[in-house]
């Protein structure tokens, strides 16, 4: 059945005046968000944030349920994990349109000229650490599923909105966990959207690869006067960069992936160091030893188009190749995150209606892109086989963690436009 075909014209035409009715409401649900400080790390204030979220979903109608990653160890007293789930049944149980925003935001950082935390309105645009990621996103989604409930038109499916943690940090407690627990699942689940920023027009079907790796270089430690009765394990990681700039960057350099990863720069592999550690602590007493121990932990993102196993083969080719040259070269190699690249096909049903969606609402069609990082897609189609997921939202992509971090208002109302129409296009009405 095209549950399309039974949204009428005259709904949806109420539902786009009831989104312009209430997005003062839109606004100040936003900037209270925005002043609850839910900094990941350590993951500050999520309690507040969830409930919030949830006050506000219980006032909409949602039933509504708080999940706590119970057992995950970021889950702690001093910092517990809690996420949120509303859901509004319509006549029937399926399908189910399930939106998904993450409420921890990256730390302040330097450089501001505004409060980070105060939700300052200026100029049309609402400022604030998280707007553009993602809070505005989940403003938007929850506001677009009152806009619908206010004009009186009955969804047939159901709707659901959450807001998640940890997504700054993996998302292992938040949108990783729901799915674990089945509340974000094929079994259940038929269409996710999670409000990540793509600057309103644009759909994301998808993202490269991570692959995070730390190599400890071992040396001996000795007297500084004498450095050569010892094995200076700073020397030998300096070693490791040096091969990774100078042999394999401009290797990988070569390969460039047929996924449409924004911006085109990030449309070939890349490979950034993320730590440099080892020695003695810069602030303490300093006494003249040899480094016998010196580490990096490298972020490499890699293409669908290269196999994991052979990103993995190289890195470690890399490093037996230096061993063999130095016999005094000793290093050991840690995998500590792997995510896949995965992308939605982008005939879909979903990219199809989001993209029918943004077209109406903005008079231009909507690009379909990839994301150059990884966003919580990588849990609902891994963990969840929901394979229908894209990430679609307000917030400007380049202004993510950046000062002076802000969403255009025009942008959060035409976005809640578009997940309103999209909402009842997947969901049917009655």
């Amino acid at each position: 059945m095209n549950l399309a075909s039974t949204v009428t014209e005259k709904q949806e035409s109420a539902v786009i005046r009831e989104v312009e009715t209430i997005a003062d409401e839109m606004i100040a649900f936003l900037r209270g968000l925005v002043q609850i400080p839910t900094v990941n790390p350590p993951g500050k204030e999520y309690l507040a944030g969830a409930e919030f979220i949830g006050a506000r979903l219980k006032e909409f109608g949602y039933q509504v349920q708080y999940v706590a990653a119970e057992g995950r160890p970021e889950h702690t007293r001093a910092h517990p994990r809690v996420n949120v789930i509303g859901s509004m049944a319509g006549s029937k149980a399926r399908p189910l349109v399930h939106f998904n925003g993450h409420f921890d935001v990256v730390p302040v950082g330097k450089g501001w000229t505004v409060d980070a935390f105060a939700g300052l309105v200026r100029d049309g645009k609402l400022y604030g650490r998280g707007t553009a990621d993602q809070k505005a996103g989940i403003a938007a989604a929850i506001h677009a599923g009152e806009a619908i409930r206010r004009s009186g038109v009955k969804l047939l499916g159901t709707l659901e909105q959450s807001g998640t943690v940890d997504e700054e940090s993996g998302g292992f407690a938040g949108v990783a966990w729901l799915a674990e627990c089945g509340l974000i699942h094929k079994d259940r689940t038929d269409f996710v959207i999670i409000t990540e920023p793509s600057n309103v027009d644009r759909v994301c079907i998808g993202h490269r690869g991570v692959y995070w790796f730390k190599v400890i270089q071992h040396g001996r430690i000795g007297h500084g006067s004498m450095p050569h009765l010892g094995v200076n394990a700073a020397d030998h990681l300096a070693d490791v960069i040096h091969e990774i700039n100078h042999t394999l960057k401009p290797r990988i350099a070569k390969r460039i992936t047929n996924m449409p990863v924004e911006p085109p720069g990030s449309r070939r592999p890349s490979i950034n160091i993320n730590a440099v550690f080892g020695g003695q602590p810069e602030e303490g007493t300093q006494t003249p030893c040899v480094i016998d121990r010196a580490g990096a932990i490298f972020d490499r993102r890699f293409l669908a188009e290269e196999p994991l196993e052979e990103v993995q083969r190289e890195i470690h080719e890399l490093l037996e190749a230096l061993r063999r040259a130095q016999p005094a070269f000793q290093y050991s190699l840690e995998d500590l995150m792997v995510v896949h690249p995965t992308q939605t096909d982008p005939s879909s049903m979903l990219v199809r209606t989001v993209s029918q969606s943004i077209e109406e609402v903005l008079g231009k069609k909507a690009p379909l892109i990839a994301s150059p990082g990884t966003y919580d897609q990588k849990h609902v189609t891994r963990i969840g086989h929901v394979k229908d997921c894209i990430a679609y939202g307000p917030g400007i992509l380049d202004l993510a963690h950046q000062p002076d971090e802000y969403v255009v208002i025009e942008d959060l109302v035409n976005s809640a436009k578009v997940m309103a129409l999209t909402a009842m296009r997947l969901l049917g009405t009655a």
